[in-house]
């Protein structure tokens, strides 16, 4: 009689190979909490800034022409090993699809895409600028997310803070709204203020004391208005800031979690005296603690 799937093998996305070259190489590329892995992340980490920073330089015409040849190789450098990169994850996880079409999966494939595009596309001269292409490059940085924690962290606190947040933010929507009313008909389309639209977006400029300075009250009354606008944005820019900041503080004081990954469904943030994973059920390895320095 054939054996009831369980839990784990039921629901992991991806799937940590059994044995041999695949699991070593599984244990170097997602495993965060060995030296190897650890080692992987650093090294990768650091190659993605330096992609960046040739794209960075690539956009400025002065470098561009005087180090054409030296930013090509570079990028092509970048691209050969974010490519190597990315056909070694797809080698050793049991569900390449699976990874293929991930979030983190589609941000690899996004980091080499242009570079081919431009030389397998060639007609896209006649329509627009192939360096265009090159804007993509930036979506390299997402995949520094992979590897930061504190990134899992801001995403929890604003999680958690999603309803507060709302909350807020319609009360700013309906203070814009019935101030730029009021701008409306305090000012009219005499002083620039030609509609209620047009009135709402002074608001919210003034409201986030960005202040283009396109459109400005001419009447006294308009201009108290527009001061008491000013004044509440001081406190709307610290509203959302203290909410998430007390979900950061909540999270401080209880369990921290630790980069440990599930060898079976590959989540993130487990605590360090887990057993199982908390998504799948799987046995979790045995935590490995960084040696004191």
């Amino acid at each position: 009689m054939q054996a009831k799937p369980t839990i784990m093998e039921s629901e992991m996305p991806f799937g940590k190979p059994a044995d041999g070259w695949r699991l070593r190489l599984y244990t170097i590329i997602f495993e965060a909490d060995t030296r190897a892995g650890r080692a992987f992340d650093v090294t990768l980490i650091w190659i993605i800034l330096a992609s960046l920073a040739v794209v960075t330089l690539d956009s400025i015409a002065s470098i561009h022409n005087r180090h054409r040849v030296l930013l090509t190789a570079l990028e092509w450098g970048f691209t050969l090993l974010f490519t190597v990169e990315y056909l070694l994850r797809l080698a050793c996880v049991r569900h390449p699809w699976r990874y293929a079409t991930s979030f983190y999966g589609v941000i690899d494939l996004l980091a080499v895409l242009p570079t081919y595009l431009a030389i397998l596309l060639p007609e896209l001269h006649s329509l627009i600028d192939v360096r265009v292409l090159r804007l993509l490059r930036v979506f390299r940085i997402l995949k520094l997310t992979e590897y930061v924690a504190e990134y899992g962290a801001l995403g929890r606190a604003l999680v958690a803070s999603r309803r507060k947040i709302f909350v807020f933010l319609s009360f700013v929507l309906m203070v814009v709204l019935v101030m730029g009313t009021l701008m409306y008909v305090i000012e009219g389309p005499t002083n620039g203020f030609t509609s209620i639209p047009i009135s709402v977006y002074w608001a919210i400029t003034t409201m986030t004391t960005v202040g283009y300075g396109d459109i400005t009250p001419k009447t006294d009354l308009g201009r108290l208005v527009a001061s008491v606008m000013m004044l509440m944005g001081w406190g709307t820019l610290a509203v959302p800031t203290g909410i998430v900041s007390a979900e950061f503080t909540m999270q401080r004081l209880g369990d921290v979690p630790t980069t440990r990954t599930c060898h079976e469904c590959l989540s993130e943030g487990h605590l360090a005296q887990a057993k199982y994973c908390r998504d799948c059920g799987a046995s979790l390895p045995t935590y490995q603690r960084d040696a004191p320095g």
